[in-house]
């Protein structure tokens, strides 16, 4: 018998009893659905990593007090908070000047402060003390005006660039640029406004005002510790780099070579690996918790395709009476436990999409559907449905045919 055909007499047998088919179909449907949302979920949350949080600058990596490994526990912070000393503009200059594998650095300095322009009052703003070249690193893309010089930060002017939030809350309907903003009772120019950024876990990454760093450390003091993002020259160098900026530190420090390091450095790596440490365990245990919902919809096919076949014996003996074949029962029972897992497979993907989607719509939780994901479940809930048809198939393959034109 040809393939067509079993499966042209497998659709006839689902569709003449469509109510037991779509209950069959539930425990694979709830099943696919499932698992392919708890797969979104975590793919969406590492794609929203590598993205906004991972991405540090091309070729770049940073220099700051701590490193992810302090935030281990609380044991490794409290030692990292004895041990680890802040990240002085001396520290900058060393690595922007360094030479060799490092092409360039810039630094950064933060403070929440109070932002103001006539009536309307801003609290707990980011306010970001940066040199010129941090547009470049960061890549800061400007919606309008443009950056603060190196001019400028050497003369410690009283410019900012803001972000889309600061825009549209204190210039709703005026240009910003040129005008002035109080920053913590002290005005200054807008010089430039960024593009929108969005969100981060909910939290806006619009909502701040960059500075040059001279005026931040002038108005803020120096007592505190710097983030510098230092740039290789290419990727080939990076890692390199990274040994270059360790040496250089650690020889400023005078640290022994038995002695770990009081410093920290951040790359894309180091956060991946602490996502994947944190999330690695979770992600393997949800993804096999919601698995066995598949397992029990393979088990509720094989119990519908068992009494399927019994109340099919008389059917199935007049067949093989007529020269089907013990194959041709074995195709036909197969092909429709397989047709079920599939298009329960089909409609609990279609659920998860629409999950995926207006969970993304509605809240801050990132979320992505791999299309290697969606194969993998299609294949999974196709395998589920041939294996569990296989015991139904050989007991209706096995069936006596005098016997079976006997049966009620």
């Amino acid at each position: 018998m040809r393939l067509t055909e079993v499966i042209k007499m497998a659709l006839s047998a689902i569709l003449a009893h469509k109510l037991r088919s779509f209950l069959t179909l539930l425990g694979i449907i709830f099943g696919v659905a499932t698992v392919i949302a708890v797969v979104s979920l975590i793919e969406g949350f590492n794609r929203y990593v590598d993205e906004k949080i991972a991405d540090i600058g091309t070729n770049a990596f940073r220099v700051q007090k701590f490193s992810i490994e302090d935030f281990s526990s609380v044991k490794a912070f409290d030692q990292a908070r004895k041990r680890n000393k802040d990240i002085r503009m001396e520290d900058y200059f060393a690595l922007a000047n360094a030479g060799g594998k490092i092409k360039t650095a810039s630094v950064k300095a933060y403070n929440l402060s109070e932002i103001k322009r006539d009536n309307e009052v801003l609290f707990e703003v980011r306010l970001t003390g940066a040199t010129a070249n941090v547009a470049e690193i960061d890549r800061i893309d400007l919606g309008a005006g443009r950056y603060f010089t190196a001019a400028e930060n050497e003369k410690s002017q009283f410019v900012c660039v803001i972000g889309a939030d600061i825009k549209t809350r204190l210039f709703a309907y005026d240009d910003p640029l040129g005008k002035y903003i109080k920053i913590d009772g002290r005005p200054f120019r807008v010089i430039g406004v960024t593009k929108p950024r969005g969100s981060v876990f909910g939290q806006s990454q619009d909502k701040f005002v960059d500075i040059p760093i001279n005026t931040f450390l002038n108005i803020y003091g120096p007592r505190r510790s710097l983030l510098v993002s230092v740039v290789a020259i290419d990727e080939a160098s990076y890692e390199d780099a990274i040994d270059q900026a360790r040496v250089i530190l650690r020889n400023r420090r005078k640290l022994r070579p038995n002695e770990p390091d009081n410093f920290g450095i951040l790359t894309p790596a180091a956060i991946n690996r602490l996502r994947a440490k944190i999330f690695g365990t979770i992600q393997i245990a949800a993804i096999g918790v919601t698995s066995i919902s598949l397992i029990v919809g393979g088990i509720v096919i094989m119990n519908i395709m068992l009494i399927s076949v019994i109340e099919r014996t008389k059917e199935i003996g007049i067949r093989k009476s007529l020269g089907a074949r013990r194959s041709d029962i074995l195709g036909q029972i197969l092909a429709e436990s397989t047709i079920l897992a599939l298009t329960g497979g089909l409609i609990g993907v279609s659920i998860a999409y629409g999950l995926a989607k207006l969970v993304s719509a509605t809240t801050p939780i990132p979320t992505a559907l791999p299309i290697t994901a969606v194969a993998i479940a299609l294949v999974a809930s196709s395998s589920v449905g041939l294996i569990s048809g296989l015991y139904p198939a050989w007991r209706a393959a096995s069936v006596d045919p005098i016997v079976a034109l006997r049966a009620e």
